[in-house]
This record gives C-alpha cells, structure tokens and sequence, in this order.
C-alpha cells in the first residue's frame, strides 16, 4: 500500500498597496501607481526606503522579485543618503536661513537673536523642537498672509506639522468651511527662497485646486521660476528628514 501523500502546494504570498518589506536589509515599501506603465523601483529620500511600484496590485509580486534582483543597486542607494542628525547642545541649526546656537541655559526654553536655549534636563532636546516648530508656525503663517493677499484671498487658517511625504497641501475654502493650508515644520530648515515657494504655491491652491498652466503661472507670479526651488527640495529632502530629536 501506497502510503505517500503528496502535500498540496502552498499558495502564492499575497502582497498589497502599502505593505512594507526588508529586502536584503532594505526597508522597501509596496506602491501600486495606475499611472505607471512597468515595474519599477525608486528610492524615497525623506523616508530612507524604497519604492517598488507597480501597474496594479496583480503585479506586485513581480515588484518584489524585480526588488530582489536589484537588492544590490538598493544597498547602494540607501547607503548614499544621510545619516540621522540629533539636534543636541553646541550644535547649530538654520531657521529661515539664519544660524542658531543650540544651547543649555537656566529657565524657561527660549529663542534669542541668535540661539535657541533650554535647561539641562532628559526633555531638552524636546523643548529646543517645540521652538523650532513655533517659529515655523508663525514665519509660515505670516508668508501666507502675504502671498494670499497679492492673490486677493482672505487669509486661511494655517497650521505646521511632520509629514513625510509632501512639504505643504492646502484644502480651499467651501460653503460653511473656510482654506486651510498645513506645513511641513521642516520648511524653515531650508533656504528661506525655497520654503517660501512651498508657501506660494499651497496660496496658488487657493484659487487652483490643481497642477495646470493657471497654477504655475499664479506660482511664477508670486515667486518667479519654481524650477531651482524644486529641485533643491527633490535634492534636500532626506537631509531635512534628518534631523530629530
């Protein structure tokens, strides 16, 4: 009698939209795109990890074989970008272009002309961020009072917080709820010229809602070319995402 039983195949692992790898010690994240043609990787700066895009969620399996393959252009991709920076006393940090000392000092945390000062306790490095972040909330929402009002809008509620993967996005106004535009706080870690492009072109949003020629014309209005701007971003980001407490 024959007793062998011939175990049944085991089914094919299913992936989905957003789900996260590690792929020869790199951080990959699934993405399906409708707008891509083929199967393709490209690395995410600010979230140090790579994208494995596909057409649709049916080939996302030949995504994670094509990342397998290329586990070692990965490596080598991941490797190049920045290492971690901790803002941490004697430092130095740029808001708006202008330098700040990073210093320990008795009372309460606070900015002066040219440093940013809290005690010597475990919260430190807490306090001198939550400075950094007022600051940003109020250089923000005081270049979004300009460039909204050469538009001709009224002024919308703004507010900064640490996404990671847009700088700005802005919601325009709608019966019975007033624009409201949101930051990265990171902005003013970048050149002043470039953050306040970011802030002009969330204010375009507030008369166009998309990414067409009136929109980058009521950009280049505001700020002139956008190109230099957006390229140093695309080049930056990781290094602005860097930077923790």
């Amino acid at each position: 009698m024959n007793l062998f039983r011939p175990q049944p195949k085991a089914a094919p692992k299913r992936f989905a939209d957003g789900d996260r790898l590690e792929i020869e010690r790199c951080a990959v994240r699934l993405k399906v795109d409708g707008r891509a043609r083929r199967v393709s990787l490209r690395v995410d700066r600010a979230k140090s990890e790579i994208v494995a895009i596909a057409p649709n969620a049916r080939r996302l399996t030949e995504a994670v074989a094509f990342a397998h393959e290329k586990a070692g252009w990965m490596s080598l991709q991941l490797a190049a970008l920045p290492g971690r920076q901790v803002i941490e006393p004697g430092g130095v940090l740029k808001i708006w272009g202008k330098a700040y000392r990073l210093e320990i000092g008795p009372g309460r945390a606070r900015m002066t002309e040219d440093a940013l000062i809290a005690p010597d306790d475990a919260n430190w490095s807490l306090k001198i961020l939550r400075l950094v972040k007022h600051r940003a909330l109020e250089i923000l929402t005081e270049r979004t009072a300009h460039h909204a009002g050469r538009l001709g809008r009224p002024m919308p509620s703004v507010a900064v917080a640490d996404p990671k993967a847009r700088w700005g996005s802005c919601r325009p106004a709608r019966p019975g709820a007033p624009a409201a535009i949101r930051y990265s706080w990171r902005l003013v870690l970048a050149p002043a010229a470039v953050a306040d492009y970011v802030v002009a072109h969330e204010c375009a949003h507030l008369i166009e809602a998309n990414h067409g020629p009136r929109f980058w014309a009521l950009c280049e209005t505001l700020i002139g070319d956008p190109s230099p701007h957006r390229a140093w971003l695309r080049s930056h980001a990781a290094e602005l995402h860097a930077i923790s407490a």
